[in-house]
């Protein structure tokens, strides 16, 4: 398997060696499309304490955000590919300056509303994360049709596409659907509730929501592992080709029409999860795109989430240490 891994890795290098043309006539493999990026701080405090003044030992600021993380992995895996978001005020030039210094290929919309700013709160005494979250701000109707008409364009040069993210006030909860409509590639989905329903009808080649988001898709807790095989299977009934469960540093669940399988991630020792989950979702997209089964793409994007979770900086992944942790998955059944 290892030596599998090693040559997609090498096939990924030779693409991202093909020239392309951008915005018009973009020659690229895969695009990673999304309407709330953000601007993150990391804030490293050993022994947080709720309601009283902490000092940060350590202070980070990266581009962030599902679609952002997506087209960040996309990039460090090596390949064509390019990311498509809605960017405003400081954040969004941040964002924009960070992927210009790192040449990752990307069209911009700018809106009217400032790109949204996060924070992550790392504590090591306690092996805690904690995620301080800003709503992304509103979009207008004619930010939306401009996206829409940006994504047709883009779309029309792609063999494969990751719409990630929740959508912003203003976006209609059928704006995915939209999306798909203009697609004729495969579409992997890292959204959830009721944009994540809204698209099974189309039959979406991938879904990834984590556990939690998977109940509320389907509208009830998932207390045990027959709850969440029934939803899984609930979800391919209802249109998705694939279906990847994530639950953090426990198994991953993967339903399709061969039926269930469970994977177990290798031992890491964390030191930030965020975004392990778009780690997850871009590394599979990546490695179908490259020809892999879907069995190795799922320990790929495994090997690229665990990897994520390794380090400090969300979505800086390492390629080659991604393929050595995808070796260590073990496929439970």
């Amino acid at each position: 398997m290892l030596a599998a891994l090693t040559r997609c890795h090498s096939l990924g290098q030779l693409l991202f060696a093909v020239p392309y043309n951008f915005p018009g006539g973009v020659r690229f493999v895969i695009l990673a499309a999304g309407l709330t990026p953000a601007w993150q701080q990391i804030l490293v405090i050993k022994g947080l304490r709720i309601g009283e003044v902490n000092r940060a030992g350590e202070a980070h600021w990266c581009a962030s955000g599902k679609v952002i993380n997506a087209g960040m992995t996309l990039h460090q895996l090596g390949g064509a590919s390019c990311t498509l978001a809605v960017l405003g005020g400081a954040g969004g030039r941040n964002i924009d300056r960070e992927f210009e210094e790192r040449g990752i290929a990307h069209r911009w919309l700018w809106g009217s509303s400032a790109t949204r700013m996060c924070t992550t709160v790392l504590d090591p005494v306690s092996g805690t994360s904690t995620e301080l979250v800003e709503d992304a701000g509103p979009i207008t109707d004619s930010e939306i049709h401009a996206f829409k008409l940006a994504y047709q364009e883009l779309v029309s040069g792609a063999r494969m596409v990751v719409l990630s993210g929740s959508l912003p006030a203003g976006a209609p909860k059928t704006l995915y659907r939209d999306l798909m409509e203009r697609t004729s590639c495969r579409v992997v989905l890292d959204i959830r509730g009721p944009e994540l329903v809204e698209t099974l009808s189309l039959k979406p080649f991938l879904v990834k929501p984590n556990r939690e988001e998977l109940g509320k898709t389907v509208g009830r807790d998932l207390h045990s592992d027959e709850d969440l095989r029934a939803a899984i299977v609930e979800l391919h009934r209802r249109g998705a080709e694939w279906i990847v469960v994530s639950q953090g540093k426990n198994a991953l669940w993967v339903g399709g029409a061969d039926g269930i399988h469970v994977y177990r991630p290798p031992t890491i020792s964390a030191v930030n999860p965020i975004a392990s989950g778009d780690c997850l979702a871009a590394g599979i997209a990546w490695a179908i795109e490259h020809g892999m089964s879907m069995a190795e793409a799922i320990k790929i994007g495994i090997g690229a989430a665990a990897q994520n979770a390794s380090t400090l900086l969300p979505a800086r992944i390492d390629p080659d240490t991604t393929m050595r942790l995808a070796a260590e998955v073990v496929e439970l059944s």
